[in-house]
């Protein structure tokens, strides 16, 4: 009995600790974004003496904030839902339709994902360069469909062989087309697997820094990490405005990821069952 309560103790004792160390940089970005930059320093993992909002003031005129907003979020959401379009699309055709042409297909979406990047991102850049989209915001956009859909389509895949056949067979035979019985019926019912995705490659389209940085070389082309990026240089390290813009980046993500959490594990689980 004694072993069993020395071990929960333990336990419990470990998470603490183990969460208090992966929430400490939060906590130094957070509260260091309201310190003067000699403060962050002298002061790293205390609070700050005078809360300011000078740095959330500055970085905005210092890194044109505004735009680089803008294009973080233009990218983000057009790239989010073409995944969602595709992907959807392209998985309801591939669960549905048992040939061995979509088996082939199938498994060509599977390998796609262990493709490392830096294998692929110099025909990348070359292709999006003879499209003449480089510096534009549908070159990154298109870029992020590619890369992305694979992942997308193989959850969407394993979730729609969990839907029973017969209701969008009871849906044709009222005399739905295909297209209405995918968007009216089907649809709505991949919730879960569509709210993962959602969640998953809004992270990763909105924090990304090497694609921008490869595909944008433009000031007002720049994403926000890529803002952030020229806080730094060889003489300069302006880590109270990098703080305060990495608060007002990171906003967005907590909160959508807020809005969607009690779906991601549900739909990665429903997906990978029957995948």
């Amino acid at each position: 009995m004694m072993s069993k309560v020395f071990m929960k103790s333990f336990i419990y004792l470990f998470l603490s600790v183990f969460t208090i160390f992966f929430l400490m940089p939060f906590h130094i970005t957070f509260f260091g974004s309201f310190k003067s930059f000699q403060e962050i320093f002298v002061n790293v993992f205390g609070l700050p003496q005078v809360w300011s909002y000078d740095n959330y003031v500055n970085v905005v005129d210092r890194i044109d904030f505004i735009t680089a907003f803008r294009n973080s979020f233009i990218i983000t959401i057009v790239s989010v839902v073409g995944v969602i379009l595709i992907s959807s699309m392209a998985a309801y055709r591939l669960a549905r339709v048992k040939t061995r042409s979509h088996r082939v297909l199938y498994f060509i979406f599977i390998s796609s994902m262990v493709v490392p990047f830096p294998a692929i991102m110099l025909p990348l850049v070359s292709t999006i360069s003879t499209l003449g989209l480089f510096n534009t915001h549908l070159g990154v956009i298109l870029s992020y469909l590619g890369l992305g859909t694979a992942f997308a389509t193989v959850l969407y895949v394993g979730f729609l062989k969990t839907i029973p056949i017969e209701i969008e067979e009871a849906a044709v035979m009222d005399g739905c087309s295909t297209p209405r019985v995918f968007f009216t019926i089907v649809m709505p019912m991949l919730k879960p697997t569509t709210a993962t995705i959602v969640v998953l490659n809004m992270i990763w389209f909105w924090n990304d820094f090497l694609l921008p940085a490869i595909l944008l070389t433009r000031g007002n082309m720049r994403t926000i990490p890529l803002a952030i990026s020229f806080l730094f240089d060889q003489f300069h390290s302006r880590w109270d405005l990098a703080m305060a813009a990495v608060v007002m980046c990171i906003i967005p993500v907590i909160i959508v990821f807020l809005l969607f959490q009690k779906y991601i594990v549900s739909g990665i689980a429903a997906g990978a069952v029957k995948g």
